[in-house]
């Protein structure tokens, strides 16, 4: 009978031993220890380096109408905008700064009321309109609080003007007119504001995100299934039968492109289904537009995974270099917080994530009917170009080496 301790003494010795086994594995990779140590700090600095928490200036056109006597120099009403605001002009044409602000050359269109000075002697309030194009709820907000706050900056100077010339305005209005009634309400407030939307969607969390999770999926699954793809044949010796065959890198290349866009494509179809069908986000555009930003989207993701399965030397490198690729695309591709909050360098590298570009363009094509910003898929083509050719060359490589 064996004794129950030597029974215990044995069991604990084959757990060790496989305790034993996967330390040395991890230490004998300081690489991949490094990577999932001080990658995420990486991330998580830059992002705080990086972050500046601030809005940029509002890009404004005023619009004064014709034969108004208000005045049409730009430094006068800036001094009561402040920060947050950026008068670039004052216009006439109506028409003009609303098609600008459509192209979303400028954030807000102001337009003054012809009439404030007998709007006020009538004892009215005059209405300045207030227009923007947003399909963000956060800057949908933040646009109608600056946007009130302004009109209260220029109501305050409307009025500190009145009582600066208040005793001529007692002299012009006495005499043979009867005294000029005007309520407290419009003394106090002269002018109100009224603010318009412009975007064809009502801005909603739901709506607005869910273009942004179609992009991120597709990137984080078209970069995960690929990037163990080469490196389970590189470790289980299929690369010299490949070799051997022989069967050429672009032969290869074309295959696992092939084989995984029709994985990813479909699963995009299916997600995109439940969001139109289930969730009731609109699809505003031509369907086609949508498929031509998917599949591009597709293409430059698994570029990316399958370069990321060429230069790691194990499974265990791939997984973490997809999940820190996945990390800095939450933190830094605009799905989270708007890129103009960065600093430029940083931002300029966040256009070098394919799903920075499938965010903006999804957003565009599904919620806006059209995008203004065309180049974005030529610089998406462009990403995914670029990788299959570093792939190409990789996998060459590779297979020259397995010799």
């Amino acid at each position: 009978m064996i004794d129950p301790f030597v029974g215990l003494l044995k069991s604990w010795t084959r757990t060790t031993a496989f305790v034993g086994k996967d330390v040395l594995e991890v230490i004998r990779r300081p690489g991949a220890l490094i990577s999932l140590i001080f990658g995420p700090f990486l991330i998580m600095g830059l992002f705080g380096l990086g972050y500046n928490g601030q809005y940029r200036p509002l890009q404004t056109v005023l619009v004064v109408p014709a034969g108004s006597n208000l005045p049409r120099d730009t430094s006068f009403y800036q001094q009561y905008l402040g920060e947050s605001v950026h008068l670039l002009e004052i216009t006439e044409n109506v028409d003009n700064a609303r098609a600008r602000l459509q192209r979303q050359q400028i954030d807000l269109v102001v337009i003054a009321p012809a009439d404030v000075e007998q709007n006020f002697l009538n004892g009215q309030q005059s209405t300045i309109d207030i227009e923007y194009n947003e399909l963000d709820p956060v800057r949908d907000n933040y646009a109608r609080f600056v946007a009130y706050r302004q009109v209260g900056e220029l109501n305050r100077a409307i009025i500190e003007q009145a009582v600066s010339q208040g005793v001529q305005y007692i002299i012009q209005t006495s005499g043979s007119q009867p005294p000029i009634p005007v309520s407290p309400a419009v003394i106090a407030a002269p002018t109100r504001a009224e603010s318009k939307n412009l975007a064809p969607v009502s801005p909603n969390v739901v709506k607005f995100f869910a273009p942004a999770v179609l992009a991120l999926v597709l990137q984080h699954m078209g970069v995960t299934l690929t990037a163990l793809s080469l490196v389970r044949e590189r470790l289980s010796g299929a690369m010299d039968i490949f070799r051997v065959a022989p069967v050429r890198a672009l032969e290869i290349l074309t295959g696992k492109y092939l084989a995984y866009a029709f994985f990813n494509l479909s699963i995009a179809a299916s997600i995109c289904f439940l969001m139109v069908g289930v969730l009731q986000i609109p699809m505003l555009s031509a369907p086609s537009d949508v498929a031509w930003v998917v599949v591009l989207l597709s293409f430059a993701s698994l570029g990316l995974g399958l370069l990321i399965s060429t230069v790691v030397d194990s499974e265990r490198g791939a997984v973490q270099l997809s999940m820190l690729v996945l990390l800095a695309s939450v933190f830094f591709s605009g799905f989270v917080l708007p890129l103009d909050q960065f600093i430029t360098p940083l931002r300029i590298a966040a256009y070098s994530l394919p799903v920075t570009h499938g965010i903006q363009l999804l957003q565009d094509y599904m919620l806006r009917g059209a995008t203004n910003q065309a180049w974005e898929l030529i610089v998406l083509a462009a990403i995914g170009m670029f990788l299959f050719l570093a792939t190409s060359v990789t996998v060459r490589r590779n297979l020259r080496s397995a010799a």
